[in-house]
């Protein structure tokens, strides 16, 4: 299933695109770096610049890590196996680029709580699956709430997977874990989402339930005290 990305805003890709020229004429002045390679590398700025957002939550930080990621792109070109994939190429940069800068914060490169999704309540009849509803979403303010509230490891994989659309073998060089890690943290991912999203339109056709709930805890305190 591939989710309909929603377009950054025009502010946000004027960033992103100038660290990647930026770089890129860099990487050019250092030599070794063709036009086909950086068009081709430059038409993916706004890719990597959504998911540096995802992954940063702010968006001067988003910007330094495009910037450092086509930086390292440009100066490693040699490297790059032409005929492969180019555009997990460098998700994989980024993403090494992102871990690295975790490592140097003293924080966890990956923090995952997957407690919570194990506990899925079973689906009734007349409920859509988590693919029905997903396949159904689009990137609407539900939905990237819902993405953005999952932990961090699930959030990185459904988003390669169903926006970026990379294979599950590029997804597992882009995060640096086995394909049945990637598969599972999908799984789990989607089924979070599914939870989420759930609870969003049952909020949406009933929005007076949760003001009832908490009168209904307030009378049962009440009636305690």
């Amino acid at each position: 299933m591939v989710f309909r990305r929603r377009l950054s805003t025009s502010s946000d890709r004027r960033a992103g695109s100038g660290s990647a020229r930026a770089a890129a004429q860099t990487g050019v002045a250092d030599g070794g770096v063709d036009d086909e390679f950086t068009r081709e590398a430059l038409s993916y700025v706004d890719s990597l610049f959504g998911t540096a957002l995802r992954l940063t939550r702010r968006p001067a930080d988003a910007d330094d890590l495009v910037q450092d990621t086509y930086l390292k792109a440009f100066r490693s070109a040699s490297q790059f196996q032409r005929g492969t994939n180019l555009k997990a190429w460098l998700f994989t940069i980024l993403h090494n680029t992102f871990r690295n800068m975790r490592r140097h914060d003293g924080r966890n490169p990956v923090d995952v709580d997957s407690e919570y999704v194990e506990q899925a309540p079973a689906r009734a009849p007349n409920e859509y699956s988590p693919e029905e509803l997903l396949t159904r979403a689009t990137l609407d303010a539900d939905l990237q709430a819902a993405l953005d509230a999952l932990p961090e490891a699930f959030r990185q994989a459904v988003w390669l997977r169903d926006v970026e659309e990379l294979t599950y073998a590029e997804i597992a060089g882009v995060l640096g874990v086995p394909i049945g890690t990637v598969m599972s943290r999908i799984s789990r991912g989607r089924r979070a989402l599914y939870e989420r999203l759930q609870a969003a339109r049952l909020r949406a056709a009933d929005p007076d339930a949760d003001a009832r709930r908490r009168a209904g805890n307030g009378r049962q305190k009440a009636d305690v005290v």
